[in-house]
């Protein structure tokens, strides 16, 4: 805290002296270089102050990665210089600006190890925190977000914007799926859904939300990018954090994590593993009054998965970095299902599904780093190539009693996916005020699926035949060159890019080319952002996105199936393309801030939901997608920290979207009364659909090392093209206690504690329905985290792209 009174300090400090007229009075600069006094080598971030003899901040600065600074427009006369830095005494030394010594330098300043603030340091923050930056919001990540569940996926929750279906693991970003996740700026093979509850809380430093990113990101995402910043422990000799965790209503969840590093000198070596078992019960029903029946679903999910990280980042010398790791992830679950469906007037016609699904996966990434730095600070060329395969396996059985037609049978399916992507980053600050950026980069992607099945499918004909198998092979390559400027000047800041893309998508199916589409695209973004005052700041950004289909909307194998339900891909899907403007402002209050905005996004080629009656048995349902005409979204959002009291604060937001929907859906149109294939009705459906989400997170504090803790969310009511979504909200508490002063952290969380929180709907497409799901949501979490070892200050950072809001990080992906 009193390093962010500091930061708040300086800049007041620099903003009210940058209006004194440089010509009225002599002006100074001091240099120096700030080293540890025991280790004898430099320390970088330090803060640098310049005050009156009152005490007055004059000016300040920090030291770079190589503890050198230099304070620049000192004036004239005697001045106080303060050198602090976290774990260190302070260093105080007077000094004076005159005519024939305005250039004063300080030298080799040593530092001496403060014993006693050492033990009081803690690597993560009590509370998060939101900032409003050039083209990203981001939350950094405290121990009242890490408490708040074992995963990512327990936490995303709790972020502005964000949704995670607890059911199926779907994460949305202002209500749109059609968002990329990235981990440390580098995306991955592993699924999202799975990705997320693999992800240990205790190892996210930031989240991102980039909603509207520049042209030096990849453009896929319609809603946008998260990237998830992981911890790196980079500090001077052993150092570690280790936590276990406990979850439980229904079924228990295990999870445990340790993250370890080892510098020296040039050598930095980093360690990860995490562990996560847990079983999940989920069930639900559905009720379709037109032949009075119902389908009755239960379901255990058993999984367990372990993260395996290894690391080495070599300093060669204070210009040329090497960096290597690698990230191993092993998974291997079940799902157990039942499903009964129940025809009230027609008991006869009864049956039930048996599903027991078993599977299990390894993906791994090995990446290597390469950045060259010149004499002039900013100025940098960085290579990266990074390899990433995914091998799965899964096997499904499926059994039948009752009335159903179909014999038990066994499905099989392999998958394999490589991504190998090569970025080339260049960046170069041409003054203070400006700043240029190229880069160019491949990505090279690559997936084939094996299908296999034991079962009987109908032909067109009405024929059952075995099922036949099915070789799908997926290719996309993309290749793409990027550059961005930005210039400052007053209180303006402009930057301006486009990224070129060219590429080329085949997909084969039983070696028969099923689909090609190549195509070249340009991706224009621009920002400008307006600062008339330190408290006061509007930003105003345009980029265009596209949404290449995912594996799962192309894929013709089926996804998955129920005995009334089943879901393929189309592969004759074609990109969708979105231009997306944001406008933003944000408000610095004595005690918190609020940031509001407003966006608008006009979609070309919109990707949806397309549902088909089944010509092989009426009363069952085939959900794919398709290409529609052109539609639009658009919505506002409101987020605040802000500290009331001593003992409270708050995170609030509310957000609110609106978007048209079209999709096509088929119904019979006498649903009771023996129908045919003459019956089914088709119509393209168009479906405005407006949301919210309100979230406000709270902390008290009651003694120096106790918190508690209260979330709320609430969801509004939810239109979509099959069904309306009923409300939802639920409320977690929780609690505290900071250990061994400060390094450890023990936690209780008691999750929707009035057992609120069901998936609960009402449709008329293709069929009138009604239904509710339902999962383990009323949680008790118990977690204890220590951090061991005795580093002191963090060496340099690893692939610091950004100006350092896209750090690579020694986390698990």
């Amino acid at each position: 805290m009193k390093q962010l009174f500091l930061v708040l300090a300086l800049c007041l400090g620099v903003f009210s002296y940058a209006g004194i007229d440089p010509d009225s009075e002599i002006k100074g600069k001091i240099t120096g270089k700030v080293i540890d006094k025991n280790l004898q080598e430099p320390i970088p971030y330090v803060t640098i102050a310049v005050k009156k003899l009152n005490g007055e901040i004059i000016t300040g600065g920090v030291t770079d990665d190589y503890g050198n600074f230099t304070i620049e427009d000192i004036p004239e006369g005697k001045s106080m210089v303060t050198i602090q830095f976290i774990g260190y005494k302070s260093f105080n030394s007077e000094i004076e600006i005159q005519r024939g010594n305005r250039n004063i330098d300080m030298g080799s300043i040593l530092l001496e190890e403060d014993v006693a603030a050492l033990d009081e340091v803690t690597v993560v923050a009590e509370r998060s925190t939101i900032q409003q930056k050039l083209d990203r919001k981001v939350i950094t990540v405290g121990k009242d977000l890490q408490t708040a569940g074992p995963t990512a996926s327990d936490i995303m929750n709790n972020l502005p914007s964000v949704n995670v279906d607890q059911q199926t693991g779907a994460l949305t970003l202002r209500g749109n799926q059609n968002v990329r996740v990235m981990v440390d700026g580098k995306l991955t093979n592993v699924p999202v859904a799975q990705l997320l509850r693999q992800i240990p809380s205790t190892s996210i430093k930031q989240i991102e939300l980039i909603t509207n990113p520049s042209a030096k990101y990849n453009p896929e995402g319609m809603s946008g990018i998260i990237n998830i910043v992981l911890h790196k422990n980079v500090n001077i000799g052993f150092n570690g954090n280790a936590s276990v965790g406990l979850t439980y209503e229904e079924q228990a969840k295990f999870n445990s994590n340790i993250d370890m590093n080892y510098r020296n000198g040039k050598i930095n070596l980093f360690g990860n593993w995490g562990h996560n078992s847990s079983k999940n019960e989920n069930f639900g029903n559905i009720f379709r009054p037109d032949d009075n029946s119902e389908q009755l679903f239960e379901f255990l999910d058993d999984s367990r998965s372990n993260l395996v990280k290894v690391g080495m980042d070599f300093y060669l010398n204070d210009n040329h970095t090497l960096s290597f790791f690698t990230n191993q992830n092993f998974f291997d679950g079940s799902t157990d299902g039942v499903t009964d469906i129940l025809f009230y007037d027609d008991p006869m016609f009864d049956q039930m599904q048996d599903f027991l699904q078993a599977r299990d996966n390894l993906s791994s990434q090995y990446n290597f780093n390469y950045k060259l730095d010149f004499d002039k600070e900013g100025h940098n060329i960085e290579l990266e190539a990074d390899f990433n395969a995914f091998n799965g396996e899964e096997e499904a059985l499926f059994e039948f009693t009752g009335a159903s037609l179909i014999n038990d049978y066994m499905d099989f399916v392999d998958t394999d996916r490589e991504r190998l992507t090569v970025n080339l980053d260049y960046v170069n600050p041409l003054n203070e005020s400006t700043k240029l950026e190229i880069g160019a980069e491949a990505r090279l992607f690559e997936t084939e699926l094996l299908y296999n099945s034991t079962g009987q499918s109908f032909n067109s004909q009405g024929e059952l035949i075995p099922t036949p198998s099915t070789d799908f092979d997926y290719k996309r390559d993309i290749y793409s060159a990027y550059v961005t400027y930005g210039k400052s000047f007053d209180k303006w800041s402009v930057q301006l890019g486009a990224r070129f893309e060219t590429v080329e998508v085949k997909a084969d199916t039983n070696a028969v080319r099923s689909f090609t589409n190549d195509y070249i695209q340009l991706y224009p973004s621009a920002f400008v952002t307006y600062t008339p005052s330190e408290s006061n700041q509007f930003q105003v950004s345009y980029s265009r996105r596209v949404d290449r289909p995912g594996l799962s909307q192309v894929n013709p194998i089926r996804e998955w199936s129920t005995p009334l339900i089943s879901s393929f891909g189309n592969t004759q899907l074609e990109p969708q393309f979105t231009n997306s403007i944001e406008f933003n402002y944000t408000k610095n209050l004595k005690k918190g801030s609020i940031t509001g905005g407003v966006f608008y996004r006009a979609i070309e080629d919109e990707i949806n939901r397309a549902v088909f009656v089944d010509r092989t048995d009426l009363s069952k349902v085939i959900l794919t997608f398709d290409n529609f005409d052109n539609t639009d979204a658009y919505g506002i959002e409101l987020s605040s920290n802000y500290r009331p009291t001593n003992w409270w604060n708050f995170n609030f937001s509310f957000d609110l979207y609106t978007q048209t929907q079209k999709g096509i859906t088929e119904s019979l149109n006498n649903p009771g009364d023996n129908p045919t294939v003459n019956d089914i009705f088709q119509e393209v459906v168009e479906v405005d659909n407006t949301a919210w989400n309100l979230r406000m997170f709270n902390n008290f504090k009651a003694t120096k090392n106790l918190t508690f803790s209260a979330f709320g969310f609430y969801r509004g009511q939810n239109r979509g093209l099959q069904f309306e979504v009923e409300p939802m909200y639920f409320v977690n508490i929780g609690a505290r206690y900071n250990l061994w002063e400060g390094r450890g952290t023990f936690s209780v969380n008691y999750n929707d504690i009035f057992d609120t929180m069901q998936f609960q709907f009402d449709g008329q497409r293709p069929f009138a329905q009604v239904g509710a799901f339902n999962w383990e949501s009323n949680t008790i979490f118990v977690g204890l985290s220590y951090r061991f070892g005795g580093g002191k200050y963090r060496a340099k950072s690893r692939k610091r792209r950004d100006n350092d809001e896209k750090s690579g990080s020694g986390g698990i992906f």
